[in-house]
């Protein structure tokens, strides 16, 4: 188990990182490692991410230090993805069975949680985001075939894709939590353009079902000072409420993408002119 805490930063003080500096601060490594749980803390809108891959032992959701509280959903909620193979989520006595591509929402005050994985071959991977929230709401589990979906792009704008919507106001409710994930369709390798930003929210990136040898460039920054950070399978990315945030790859893949901050509105979203990228 750990816990590690990233700090804010501002968009003045990040043109002048380094590779290196660049990936310390916005890039979550490691997250999926079999039999273990591992987690990140940004002070961006205090969004914790973490990856949970049982094998044959179950793990529990664990309480941290930095929390300063009793369990870790007493003052917080917590969205679920399962991206491995079938899985089980128990949450206070209640036993919600979870797929691949499914999702598990379970609301403030949920005082007991632990994961387990169906089998050890094609073992559950479970991508967890939690957010602080100040009213509980029903612990809820929704299928891919549940979700709202939204179709985006075009064949030859290489972003073709779909949208799975999960936890939203639409869907499963939450307090400020907003998750679900994109597939992008075969040949297409943009997830996102124009790229945009939201001032009024955070969002974490986390990338899945690259091939090994595929690589995600993800773009950030100001729009007017981009960097980017070359990306792996499963790993995460910290986009700040002042970055921009899209990305192409060498080859197929996902991403979860989850928002909290401010609001809850989908759309609520500041695209960026091409002609002001730099």
């Amino acid at each position: 188990m750990s816990l590690s805490i990233r700090q804010p930063t501002n968009p003045i003080d990040y043109q002048n990182y380094s590779t290196e500096r660049l990936r310390a601060e916005y890039l979550m490594e490691d997250l999926m490692v079999a039999g273990q749980a591992h987690f990140v803390y940004t002070h961006q809108d205090r969004m914790i991410a973490g990856g949970i891959v049982p094998n044959a032992e179950t793990i529990g959701l664990p309480s941290f230090e930095a929390l300063k509280s009793e369990y870790f959903l007493e003052r917080r909620e917590i969205g679920i993805i399962n991206i491995g193979g079938p899985g089980s989520v128990q949450a206070d006595g209640e036993n919600f069975q979870i797929d691949h591509g499914e999702c598990v929402y379970l609301g403030r005050g949920t005082e007991t949680v632990s994961f387990q994985s169906d089998q050890t071959d094609n073992g559950a991977r479970f991508y967890v985001i939690s957010t602080p929230a100040h009213k509980t709401y029903p612990n809820a589990k929704q299928s891919k075939n549940e979700a709202t979906v939204e179709h985006l792009g075009e064949a030859s704008a290489c972003n073709e894709r779909s949208i799975y919507k999960f936890i939203h106001p639409d869907g499963i409710p939450s307090c400020q939590l907003v998750m679900g994930y994109t597939e992008l369709k075969s040949g297409s390798v943009w997830n996102t353009m124009p790229a945009h930003r939201h001032d009024r929210r955070s969002e974490l990136y986390f990338y899945f079902g690259l091939d090994e040898d595929t690589r995600l460039f993800h773009f950030m920054g100001d729009p007017e000072h981009t960097r980017h950070l070359v990306i792996s399978n499963e790993q995460g990315i910290i986009s700040p409420s002042w970055s921009i945030h899209a990305g192409a790859g060498t080859g197929a893949y996902s991403f979860i993408w989850a928002m909290g901050g401010e609001n809850q509105s989908f759309a609520d979203m500041d695209f960026v002119p091409m002609e002001d990228l730099r």
